[in-house]
């Protein structure tokens, strides 16, 4: 069976997450309703990650087996047609070999969270971003944003349901910038790492924002992530300012 390759853009605010479920929408059960559309046995399909409720992607990468040879850009057309009205879309699509996927041929992962600093509610981005009203300083951030990176025991920063065997992750970026944008000025957070835990980032986003607020010094994120106690994190923030950025494999079969 021919394997393909895409890439999905969705907004993140109608499902409760990527991942199907059996009484709540999910952005994969989309896909694989419209895979549906197009033979007998719709097939199931793996992504390169599963983002939580309200999480968005810019660029998520999924595969799926089809019972016969398709043109990728025809099947691409096919399935966004028959994924209207939702908001999802299939950007790219690529015929890949049989001992490719999704998740584990993916060497790194990329995410965004943007953050709204402005006291007018957010008319135009509601439900895009994380809205804060209190100034933030992003010069004491960053400093402590520098703590995390590395090879560490994330403990402190992951969800206490988190399922994965091990907390010990390594975090290759935590970048923040100030960007000024014709809907006002955010904060971007741009992270990066081979593998992250759940709610890892916005871990690290509610916490820095207590830096940022001057609630918290630098050193006190150092602090918590040497405690290696779920206790010891600030404040876990939204998921309506996260988005699925990109995912990087060896070779791009989308090149």
């Amino acid at each position: 069976m021919p394997r393909y390759a895409f890439k999905i853009e969705y907004d993140g605010a109608p499902f409760a997450g990527w991942q199907r479920q059996k009484e709540h929408p999910s952005v994969q059960q989309a896909v694989e309703d419209a895979l549906g559309r197009l033979q007998l046995k719709a097939p199931g399909i793996a992504a390169a990650g599963r983002t939580d409720a309200g999480v968005h992607a810019l660029s998520q990468v999924a595969h799926a087996d089809m019972e016969r040879d398709w043109d990728p850009f025809r099947l691409s057309e096919a399935l966004n047609y028959h994924l209207k009205p939702l908001p999802v879309a299939i950007t790219a699509m690529a015929r890949v070999g049989d001992d490719w996927h999704a998740r584990f041929s993916a060497t790194e992962r990329r995410y965004l969270f943007r953050l709204l600093n402005r006291r007018a509610p957010a008319a135009l981005s509601a439900g895009k971003v994380w809205q804060v009203s209190a100034p933030l300083e992003v010069a004491p951030m960053q400093e402590a944003a520098r703590f995390l990176l590395g090879r560490h025991d994330f403990t402190t920063f992951r969800a206490s349901e988190c399922q994965a065997d091990s907390p010990v992750r390594t975090l290759d970026q935590l970048d923040l910038e100030r960007v000024q944008t014709p809907l006002g000025p955010e904060i971007h957070f741009h992270v990066r790492a081979r593998s992250f835990l759940h709610n890892q980032v916005r871990s690290f986003v509610g916490t820095l924002e207590r830096v940022g607020a001057g609630a918290w010094a630098p050193e006190d994120v150092r602090d918590a992530l040497e405690a290696r106690d779920r206790a010891a994190c600030g404040p876990v923030c939204p998921p309506q300012g996260l988005y699925l950025a990109g995912v990087t494999y060896p070779d791009d079969p989308f090149a």
